[in-house]
């Protein structure tokens, strides 16, 4: 049976409730009916487009599902990566992470935005990024970068992020090591320390600062480092 006109313009319509129950069973409609009907789509994209409504995030969620979604369904979806609601914004970058497996040109944008979007959005990018499980010199680097950001929760993303790499260098190490030296927040240092040991083949300057670490007053910082130590005995 073909869906009325008046219950695809209900379901846009609850696009802007302040219920999350209620978008989310929009949401998961749209995303069926947009399947198979040009008429969802476009007025999904003529809603995208119009001013003054609450939400564009969920109207990109439903296009982001399709084939090949548009540049404005990528910025926006993008842009909702500094959504204030955690879950909203997971759910958002882990649709970015699957089209950008198929749309090249979405991870560019997400390295980016590990240096010129929000906190929060620096930390999904991070996140896209690692889950995409990339090699390259760019991504790379932009992690790197993050290690030296003024947010703590930013570093602490790059280093959770270059950790599951599997093109880490000397001077990917070195960095790392200088972060767990010298970084002033314990989040950060904890972070570090277990990446590193995840890495293997630790340096001598790095098992001297576990060790004088594993005897730290700071019972965050010794958890980490006895947590490393163990790793690096296995």
């Amino acid at each position: 049976m073909a869906t009325e006109p008046r219950e695809i313009a209900d379901l846009i319509a609850a696009l802007d409730h302040p219920d999350k129950p209620t978008i989310r069973a929009a949401v998961d409609k749209l995303i069926a009916l947009a399947e198979t009907s040009e008429t969802v789509r476009q007025a999904l994209h003529n809603r995208l487009s119009e001013a003054d409504h609450g939400n564009y995030w969920p109207v990109a969620y439903v296009l982001g599902h399709q084939a090949q979604p548009s540049a404005v369904v990528i910025r926006t979806l993008l842009g909702a990566l500094d959504h204030r609601e955690p879950d909203i914004r997971w759910a958002n970058g882990l649709l970015l992470v699957r089209i950008a497996q198929q749309v090249g040109a979405v991870v560019p944008l997400l390295t980016e935005l590990c240096a010129t979007g929000s906190a929060n959005q620096k930390r999904m990018a991070l996140y896209c990024l690692r889950d995409l499980a990339l090699n390259d010199e760019q991504s790379r680097a932009a992690m790197l970068k993050s290690l030296e950001d003024p947010e703590p929760t930013v570093r602490v993303a790059a280093a959770t992020s270059l950790k599951v790499r599997t093109d880490v260098d000397a001077a990917v190490r070195q960095q790392l090591l200088a972060t767990y030296l010298h970084d002033a927040d314990d989040r950060v240092k904890n972070v570090v320390a277990v990446t590193l040991a995840s890495l293997g083949s630790p340096s001598g300057e790095f098992m001297r600062a576990l060790n004088e670490a594993s005897r730290s007053g700071n019972g965050q910082i010794k958890k980490s480092a006895d947590a490393a130590l163990k790793m690096l005995q296995k």
